[in-house]
């Protein structure tokens, strides 16, 4: 007989059941297709990850503000400039004028000084009103030349002799000089000044001017030009009737053969590999005519001004490798630094406040003996020095003979100490800022507009867009009531 006992009711779900299940969605995010928002944080790595790339992501943006905020300050410093009226308003005189000196730095290419210039400098420079003119050295020793040549023009031209030299073509300075007097234009009568960028461009344009100043004119390897020979003119054969028969020569029955076609076609061709072995890759670089160990037994010449025109070193930091990679991320992510510093000198060449050179203590030279005198040292041997450290090896090495790039350059200024006459570093002036000029700058503000990003720029358009659209109102006039014929 089967057992007729009551069935027990089940037994109530656990409840952690209940706390296992899902919570519920919001609605909203439900609608839009939205997951639900994770109450808990990421994992360990992935907040590694995201402090990471958040830190660094900060850093640069912050960096580049402020970086664009120096060069702004000093923009807006110098930009009064700009709206002065030329001295001569028929134009018949020339505007003051800077000279930019840039070179390739050691163990790089000449983009990179022309990256440099156009980030730091040239916005400055634009805003000033300025015009200027640059001297570019590919290789070591070009801005040298540049320089020297340009002091020797300028000392024939006080020496009156302006005859052009008949082994050097004229070139394009000398042209336009010619056609500007020609013209009756003046030159600006005032002081102009250069900027040198790099400690590299710093050696060679200090070495031009002792060059130029101390050297000769002329150049002093080529020989002096030998008298010209007149040789007699032969006389004119006089014209005899023939009386004997001709006589057949080897010669003359090789003339009488017609000529082959095939080695006139072959000519040519021979004659293309050597025509393009001719050809010069680049100018040579001049040599120098003198040598710093010239300077003392040179004299000076005696229309040398008594102040040179004022010049101002412009910082360059170029350093190369991979063990440096600490070093060039503290300095990727300072350049608001290095762009204030720059921003400074450059305007005080716009402004043209200028001081002496100072000479600093005097040194010992290890390679004299201990009696005899101490040797000057001058502020134009320290500036920029801290740059050497962070030039390749390869400067410091000495030159393979049979490297045609080192063979083409006739002195090595880079690995070389500078040396300076006294008479040419006094004569030498500096640009600096006065203490006005700086305090005016400081109190510059900047507007958040002109330095902030294209993000930031396209939220605050869109947000006056939007205000602009809801809570200004458009005068709305009555549309006059015209009889429709």
């Amino acid at each position: 007989m089967a057992d007729l006992t009551p069935a027990t009711p089940a037994a109530p779900p656990p409840a952690g059941n209940a706390a296992s299940q899902p919570p519920a969605r919001n609605p909203a995010l439900r609608m839009l297709g939205l997951p639900a928002l994770p109450r808990k944080l990421p994992s360990r790595n992935w907040m590694i990850f995201w402090t990471v790339s958040t830190t660094i992501t900060a850093a640069i943006i912050y960096d580049k503000r402020e970086k664009k905020r120096a060069i702004a300050k000093w923009t807006h410093a110098v930009e009064h400039l700009a709206k002065e009226p030329l001295p001569d308003g028929l134009g018949l005189a020339q505007p003051r004028k800077l000279t930019i000196y840039l070179s390739s730095p050691p163990g790089d290419g000449l983009r990179v000084a022309q990256d440099h210039y156009t980030e730091y400098v040239k916005p400055i420079l634009a805003a000033s009103g300025l015009d200027w003119e640059f001297v570019q050295g590919r290789r070591e020793g070009d801005v040298r030349a540049y320089v020297a040549e340009r002091v020797r023009r300028l000392r024939r031209g006080w020496e009156n002799d302006n005859e052009p030299d008949p082994t050097k073509e004229p070139t394009k300075e000398e042209l336009v000089d010619a056609f500007r007097q020609s013209r009756g234009i003046k030159d600006y009568d005032g002081i102009r000044g250069d900027v040198v960028i790099g400690r590299h461009t710093w050696k060679e344009y200090v070495r031009g001017l002792h060059e130029g100043w101390l050297g000769p004119i002329t150049d002093p390897s080529l020989p002096e030009p030998l008298p010209a020979v007149t040789t007699p003119e032969p006389l004119p054969a006089v014209a005899t009737p023939e009386t004997l028969p001709a006589v057949t020569t080897p010669e003359s029955s090789t003339e009488d053969k017609p000529v082959e076609d095939k080695p006139a076609e072959e000519k040519p061709a021979e004659e293309k590999p050597a025509e393009k072995e001719k050809k010069p890759k680049r100018p040579l670089q001049p040599r120098p005519y003198n040598t710093t160990a010239d300077y003392p037994a040179s004299p000076l010449p005696p229309l040398i001004p008594s102040a040179f025109d004022p010049s101002a070193p412009i910082r360059e930091p170029h350093l190369l490798g991979f063990l440096n990679t600490p070093t060039r991320l503290y300095r990727f992510f300072n350049r608001r630094k290095l762009a204030d510093d720059i921003g400074r000198e450059v305007a005080s060449v716009c402004l043209c406040t200028y001081r002496e050179y100072h000479q600093l203590a005097a040194k010992a030279d290890p390679a004299r003996p201990t009696n005899s005198a101490t040797q000057p040292q001058y502020e134009q041997q320290k500036e920029l020095q801290w740059e050497e450290k962070d030039w390749v090896k390869t400067v410091w090495t000495e030159d393979d003979p049979k490297d045609p790039e080192t063979a083409e350059i006739p002195e090595r200024l880079r690995a070389k100490p500078m040396v300076v006459d006294p008479r040419i570093a006094t004569r030498m002036r500096r640009f600096q800022l006065l203490p006005e000029d700086e305090e005016r700058a400081s109190r510059i503000v900047v507007p958040e507009e002109e330095i902030e990003g294209w993000m930031k720029g396209k939220l605050r358009q869109l947000y006056r867009w939007g205000a602009r659209k809801a809570f200004e109102k458009k005068k709305r006039t009555p549309l006059e009531d015209k009889d429709v014929e």
